[in-house]
């Protein structure tokens, strides 16, 4: 199969839209990522999957920690600047949890410290482990299809 193929294939799966956040000379660098999960209860571990041409990937390598936001269905536009598919307009609502960036008023924010990292075709997978959170009630901005799509209620 082709890569298009398969990328449309994988993108029939709805999934959350995270922003991956660290700090590079004090300044919060991050991007939008949707390939998340939990991963163990005991110690409490979340991976996430980044491609080695993303601009964050060298800075992952070193950093030693890492910042993940569960958007919220109003933060669509937060994703959207984090992924580039749109200029910032206005200061992103950043702020610090256990010393690192994350997305003010995120359904969810973890500070997490990596504690392993997969190689694993062209990405590399994050293993960390959450160190803080903070959650909120909301629902979440979602991505499905190659779109951003929100629950509706039935």
């Amino acid at each position: 199969m082709d890569n298009r193929t398969f990328r449309d294939a994988m993108g029939k799966f709805a999934t959350g839209i995270t922003i991956v956040s660290t700090e590079v000379a004090e300044e919060m660098k991050g991007m939008t990522v949707n390939a998340f999960m939990s991963v163990s209860l005991d110690p409490h571990l979340i991976a996430v999957s980044i491609d080695e041409k993303a601009s964050l990937y060298d800075v992952l390598q070193e950093n030693d920690t890492f910042g993940v936001s569960v958007l919220a269905e109003e933060q669509k536009e937060v994703s959207m600047v984090f992924a580039k598919q749109m200029a910032q307009e206005k200061p992103l609502p950043i702020t610090k949890l256990k010393d690192v960036p994350v997305v003010d008023g995120a359904l969810v924010t973890l500070a997490c410290k990596v504690v392993e990292k997969v190689k694993a075709g062209d990405h590399v997978i994050l293993i960390g482990e959450v160190e803080d959170l903070v959650q909120r009630d909301g629902e979440p901005v979602l991505y499905y299809g190659g779109s951003y799509r929100e629950i509706k209620a039935t």
